[in-house]
């Protein structure tokens, strides 16, 4: 939108990997962000930014995330300063160390900021009443184009669609995209997945995305534990075996079809902002069961889907789906409406328009 309107635009970010370049780019500069904003290297990336940023000259600064809105606030200079804030760390619920952390810091830089966007409604009414930046709105997340996960057809285009991803067309499938991550709690989905299989000894989780920190640690969960050796006088715990259960599938560039191919999209992540997963999983008309929080519940509505609260309730709403055909189809198709209706991609730029150029 903004290079069709004659702008240059410069991307700063950490590459993990080249796939994830930015396309929609002038020049990308690779710079080496942690999330903690204490690690070292932010001290070195801090530098590179300030130098970029003198050299370029820039008129507006975007900053996102909180590493990326601290840096680049700091760095900004006399450019107008524009920060998306995709859910804030501090919020109803969070741990103390996330309000003596962040808050603060955002409280100090909100007086940097001359828009500061917000994702969800509950975001906006805090940053209103709490946060000093010169103007406050709210955008619709970063936009879903909703053609791009139509759902499948019918149940053979379904059925090729999993023989193609070597899923079996019979089994209930799940499907959660997101970084394995801590925040993104996939352990909780783990946790569900013997209750559900009590009901449908087929069902199959399905795990997408880059490893964000806990790989390692779901994958020797899922992983058949080893026969331990017999030692007198002991009793060793029996652990779940989760290897025919759960298929951790890395990063993909085949969302859609992964989306098509599923029956229940579940989300398990302890913080949100507007998760564009969810979004997506809404467009291809599947019904969502995800763990409550703001960003969830900007989204999943009663007609969409379930909130829950555990790992219990989470297997409970899953089996409720599974066993009822009609009530997936008619959630579904609502929350495809929805996206289509409030969270569009043309919804967003039209929105981002108004927040460059008004």
């Amino acid at each position: 939108m903004l290079r069709q309107a004659g702008w240059q635009v410069d991307a700063c970010a950490k590459l993990e990997s080249e796939g994830r370049r930015p396309r929609f780019c002038d020049a990308f500069f690779d710079l080496p962000f942690a999330r903690n904003p204490f690690a070292p290297q932010n001290a070195k990336a801090f530098a590179q930014l300030k130098k970029i940023m003198r050299e370029a000259r820039y008129d507006i600064i975007h900053c996102h995330t909180p590493v990326g809105g601290l840096l680049g606030r700091l760095a900004a200079g006399h450019a107008r300063v524009i920060y998306t804030a995709h859910g804030f760390h501090f919020f109803g619920g969070a741990p103390a160390r996330n309000w003596l952390m962040y808050y603060p810091i955002e409280k100090m830089l909100a007086r940097k900021t001359d828009i500061l966007i917000t994702i969800n409604e509950e975001d906006f009414a805090f940053a209103r009443r709490k946060l000093p930046a010169k103007k406050i709105v709210q955008v619709h997340g970063v936009g879903c184009d909703a053609a791009r996960f139509a759902p499948a057809a019918d149940a053979t285009e379904k059925m090729i669609l999993r023989t193609r991803l070597g899923i079996p067309y019979d089994a209930p499938v799940l499907l959660y995209a997101a970084e394995l991550s801590k925040n993104k709690n996939q352990a909780l989905l783990l946790e569900a997945m013997p209750r559900i299989r009590e009901e449908f000894p087929q069902a199959l989780l399905l795990l997408v995305g880059p490893d964000g920190g806990a790989q390692s640690n779901l994958e020797q969960k899922i992983a058949p534990p080893a026969v331990p050796k017999a030692k007198r006088g002991r009793r060793t715990a029996e652990r779940p075996c989760y290897a025919s259960q759960v298929r951790v599938l890395g990063e993909r560039g085949d969302m859609p079809a992964l989306l098509a191919a599923a029956d229940v999209y579940v989300a398990s992540s302890l913080r949100e902002g507007l998760p564009a997963n969810v979004m997506e999983a809404m467009a291809a008309a599947l019904p969502v069961v995800a763990l409550d929080n703001r960003g969830h519940r900007a989204l999943v509505t009663e007609d969409t889907g379930f909130l829950v609260q555990n790992a219990r309730q989470m297997a409970e709403q899953v089996c409720l789906l599974l066993r009822d055909k009609p009530l997936r189809g008619t959630l579904g198709n609502a929350g495809r409406a929805r996206v289509a209706r409030h969270f569009a991609q043309a919804r967003v730029l039209e929105e981002l328009r108004a927040v460059y150029f008004d």
